[in-house]
C-alpha cells in the first residue's frame, strides 16, 4: 500500500519482506529456508547440490601433443574425426580450411584462438562444409557449435541411458556457477548470524566451529533467543571432537567420508542419546584412525559403557583388546578351520592361551619382525605444487623400487596426495585412464614407471557371477583342463560348456547364477537357491563330466586350501591358486559370489592376482589401508606380500595407520602435524628410525616403541 502524504513524502508499506529502494522482495524467514533439500531454500540452478556436471576439455582433448589427424579428439561422436569422409571431419576441414590451421598440427601447437574456435565454436559465423553422404554430395552452411555445446546437446537429446551413461565419461563435476557451491538461494545466504551466513559456518572445520562458537559476540536479545540452541550445537560438537573427527567440516558429502568416520558420526549421535541399558554392536571402529586419534575413540566406548550400556565391538587394533573388560577369541584357524571360540577372558587370559593365534601375537610370541636392513631408493619422483583440498602448495619425493608408507593422523591429506594426485595423474599419463588428477604443477620422473595398479578394497565385481577363479582368470585354465578330459571328448564339448555366463552347459532355468530373485517390491529382493539345478549353475549333463571324480561344481565349491592339493599336478593352475593361499584366502571358496566378500578379502585377491603376473619391475602399486579387517597373523603374511612386490624392482605406496606395516617400511612419508586445515605438510621423511628422532611426528612417537622392541 502506498500513502500519499499532503504537503509530505510519499510512504510505502508491504505485507511481505519487500525493499521500496531496490525492489526486492523475499520469503518468510523460516528454518526451511536454510535447507539445500527443500525448494525454498535449494539454489534454483543446481537445485540444492551444490554443483553441476559440465563436459570437459581436457577429457575431450586427453594428449594435447597429438594431433587431430593422429585422434587428438575422443568425445563420444568425434572418435571418426580422424578418418576421412565422416561429418565431424568435414566440418575440421572447413574449419581449418576458414581459419587458416592445420589438422596434421599437435593440438598444443595451436593459438588460443584456434583452441578456443574447436572447443567452444565459431559464435554464430558460418563455415562452407563440403561432405558426401548417402544421400548425395553437397556444400552446407554451417555455424560450428563447438565440441562442448555439441556433446551437451547430444547428452540433452539422447533417450538412452547407456549412452548418457558413455557421455558421462567426459564429464567434471564443478561448483554451481550461481551459488558456487553453497547449494542455497542468495536471500538465504543473506542472513548472517556473528557476520557467517550458514554455508560459511558449516564449511569450517568442526574444531574451528568450536572456537567460533565459543567466542562469539551476541547481544543480550540474541543471547535469550539463542541460548539453548547454542546449548545443544555445542554439545553435538563436542561429541564430534571427542571420537577424533575434529577435522571434518558439518558440510562435508557422506559420500566422501571413510567407513571408520561415518561409523564414528553415528557413535557421536548415540552419546549425546545418553541412554542406558543400550547393546552397542560396532564392527571395526578404528579404521582410518591413527593410534592418537584411536586413544579419543576408546574414551567415548569407555563413556558409553560406564554410562550403564553394553559395548560389543569385532576389532582387531591391539589397544581396544587391551582396553576391553572382556574378549572373546574365535578360531583357531578361518572358513571351516574356524568356527570355535579358542579363549574368552580379560587381555592377559588370551595371551595365556597357547591355543589363541591372537595371544600369541598380543603377547609378543609371535612377531612380525623389523627388517634387519632398509631397501635403498632405486630412483625417485617429484610431485610439484600439490594444492588439493589441505595440501599446502607442497613437493614431494616418492622413492622408486622401495615400499614406501604415507602416514599421519586422520584428515592429514594422505589421500589427497596419493589418491587424487599422484594416482590419478599416473593412470592419466601411464594407463590413458579418463581422470583429472588434483590441483598440482605436475610430476617429474614418470618415464621411470611403465604402468599404475591401484589395489583397493573395492568389490571384485558386483555380480555373484564374479568369483575368485573368474577374477584371477585361474577358471578359464580349469574350463580348459575340463574340455581335455575323457568324458567332455566322448560328447564333443568345448571349453564354452562349462562356463555358467553361455548359453549350452549352464542352468537355463536361473541363467547360471545358481540363485533366483523374487522381487518383493516393497522390501528388499528375496534371492532362493534354483530348484532345478539346486544353486549347482550347470545342467545334468554338464555335471556327469568329471575331472579326478569332482565335476565342474564341486571344483569351484571347494576352498582354495583343497584346491591347491587337488590340482597339485597341474602346475600353470596350481601356482595362481598357491598365490590366493600365500595372502590368507586359504578358506575362500574358488567360486564364492564377489557378493559376498568383503572388502579386504577383494583386496587380497587383487593383490594375489598382481603376484601370479610376470613383474616388469617398473610397476607401481598404490594401496590405501589395506590391513582394514585384517588379524595380526593376515597382516604377517600382507607385510610379506607388499615386500615381494619390491624385491622385483616394483615401487609399493601405502597408505597406512598399522604400525606393524610402518615398522618394516623402508621409508615413511609422514603427513600432518594435525588433521584438516592444520594438516596439509610432509612433517617427517625418511627410514623408520629417521622418523622416530622427529619430535613433532605422532607417528614417530608411536613407532618409536615398535623398533625398541627389534
Amino acid at each position: 500500500m502506498t500513502v500519499d502524504v499532503i504537503d509530505g513524502e510519499t510512504l510505502n508499506f508491504s505485507q511481505s519482506f519487500s525493499c521500496p529502494d531496490c525492489g526486492i522482495s523475499i520469503d518468510e524467514v523460516e528454518p526451511r529456508s536454510f535447507s539445500f533439500n527443500n525448494p525454498f531454500g535449494a539454489c534454483p540452478d543446481c537445485f540444492g547440490l551444490g554443483y553441476t556436471m559440465k563436459f570437459d576439455a581436457e577429457l575431450l582433448i586427453p594428449d594435447e601433443s597429438l594431433s587431430i589427424d593422429e585422434g587428438a579428439i575422443v568425445g563420444m561422436g568425434w572418435q571418426s574425426s580422424k578418418d576421412e569422409g565422416s561429418f565431424s571431419r568435414a566440418v575440421l576441414d572447413a574449419l581449418a580450411e576458414e581459419y587458416g590451421f592445420s589438422l596434421k598440427t599437435p593440438f598444443k601447437d595451436y593459438p588460443d584462438d584456434i583452441k578456443d574456435i574447436i572447443i567452444n565454436g565459431t559464435k554464430g559465423h558460418s563455415v562452407k562444409v563440403k561432405y558426401k553422404g548417402q544421400r548425395g554430395e553437397g556444400v552446407y552452411d554451417v555455424a560450428f557449435e563447438g565440441l562442448i555445446k555439441n556433446m551437451e546437446r547430444r547428452y540433452r537429446e539422447t533417450y538412452s541411458d547407456n549412452t548418457k551413461q558413455q557421455y558421462e565419461e567426459f564429464m567434471r563435476i564443478r561448483p554451481c556457477s550461481a551459488c558456487h557451491g553453497q547449494r542455497l538461494k542468495p536471500s538465504s545466504l543473506a542472513v548472517t548470524i556473528a557476520d557467517k551466513n550458514i554455508y560459511e559456518i558449516t564449511n569450517m572445520s568442526i574444531i574451528k566451529l568450536q572456537e567460533f562458537l565459543e567466542n562469539m559476540k551476541l547481544s543480550e536479545r540474541q543471547l535469550f533467543i539463542g541460548a539453548e540452541i547454542l546449548k545443544e550445537i555445542k554439545a553435538r560438537i563436542k561429541f564430534l571432537v571427542d571420537v577424533g573427527l575434529d577435522y571434518l567440516a558439518l558440510s562435508r558429502a557422506t559420500g566422501t567420508l571413510s567407513g571408520g568416520e561415518a561409523q564414528r558420526i553415528r557413535l557421536a549421535t548415540q552419546i549425546g542419546s545418553g541412554l542406558v541399558g543400550v547393546a552397542y554392536i560396532l564392527d571395526e571402529p578404528s579404521i582410518g584412525l591413527h593410534q592418537r586419534d584411536n586413544d579419543k575413540l576408546l574414551g567415548t566406548l569407555t563413556h558409553l559403557r560406564d554410562l550403564g550400556n553394553s559395548v560389543i565391538v569385532v576389532e582387531h587394533d591391539e589397544d581396544t583388546m587391551f582396553a576391553a573388560d572382556y574378549i572373546v577369541d574365535i578360531g583357531p584357524g578361518a572358513g571351516r578351520n574356524g568356527g570355535e571360540v579358542v579363549a574368552t577372558g580379560t587381555a592377559a587370559d588370551i595371551m595365556a592361551c597357547k591355543d589363541s593365534l591372537t595371544g600369541a601375537y598380543l603377547s609378543g610370541r609371535i612377531k612380525i619382525p623389523v627388517p634387519a636392513e632398509r631397501r635403498k631408493p632405486a630412483g625417485w619422483i617429484k610431485v610439484r605444487g600439490a594444492r588439493e583440498n589441505n595440501l599446502k602448495n607442497i613437493d614431494v619425493d616418492i622413492p622408486l623400487g622401495v615400499v614406501t608408507c604415507v602416514t599421519g593422523v586422520s584428515g592429514s591429506g594422505k589421500s589427497s596426495l596419493v589418491n587424487e594426485i599422484l594416482y590419478k595423474h599416473l593412470a592419466k599419463s601411464l594407463n590413458r585412464a579418463r581422470c583429472i588428477a588434483g590441483d598440482h604443477d605436475g610430476i617429474d620422473g614418470i618415464e621411470q614407471l611403465d604402468k599404475v595398479i591401484n589395489i583397493d578394497q573395492s568389490p571384485i565385481g558386483r555380480t555373484p557371477r564374479s568369483n575368485p577363479a573368474t577374477y584371477t582368470g585361474v577358471f578359464d585354465m580349469i574350463r580348459d583342463l575340463f574340455a581335455t578330459t575323457k568324458d567332455a571328448k566322448e560328447r564333443g564339448y568345448t571349453k564354452g560348456r562349462f562356463s555358467f555366463n553361455v548359453k549350452g552347459g549352464r542352468c537355463e532355468a536361473c541363467s547360471g547364477d545358481g540363485i533366483i530373485k523374487i522381487e518383493m517390491h516393497f522390501l528388499p529382493d528375496v534371492y532362493v537357491p534354483c530348484e532345478v539345478c539346486e544353486g549347482k549353475r550347470y545342467n545334468r549333463e554338464t555335471l556327469e563330466v568329471k575331472y579326478k571324480d569332482k565335476s565342474i561344481y564341486d571344483v569351484l565349491d571347494m576352498t582354495i586350501e583343497d584346491a591347491v592339493d587337488f590340482f597339485e599336478n597341474v602346475p600353470s593352475i596350481r601356482r595362481k591358486i598357491e598365490t590366493l593361499n600365500e595372502v590368507g584366502l586359504s578358506y575362500v571358496k574358488l567360486g564364492q559370489p564377489s557378493t559376498e566378500l568383503s572388502g579386504g578379502e577383494a583386496q587380497r585377491i587383487k593383490l594375489a592376482t598382481e603376484l601370479s603376473r610376470r613383474s616388469t619391475g617398473k610397476t607401481i602399486y598404490i594401496l590405501d589401508e589395506p590391513t582394514t579387517g585384517l588379524h595380526f597373523a593376515d597382516v604377517h603374511k600382507l607385510v610379506n606380500i607388499l615386500h615381494r612386490l619390491a624385491e622385483g624392482g616394483n615401487t609399493v605406496v601405502v597408505i597406512e595407520h598399522n604400525l606393524d606395516v610402518i615398522k618394516t617400511a623402508d621409508y615413511i612419508i609422514d603427513m600432518g602435524p594435525e588433521g584438516g586445515d592444520r594438516g596439509g605438510t610432509v612433517i617427517a621423511k625418511g627410514t623408520p628410525e629417521e622418523i622416530v628422532k622427529v619430535k613433532k611426528s605422532y607417528t614417530g612417537q608411536y613407532v618409536k616403541k615398535y623398533l625398541e622392541e627389534k
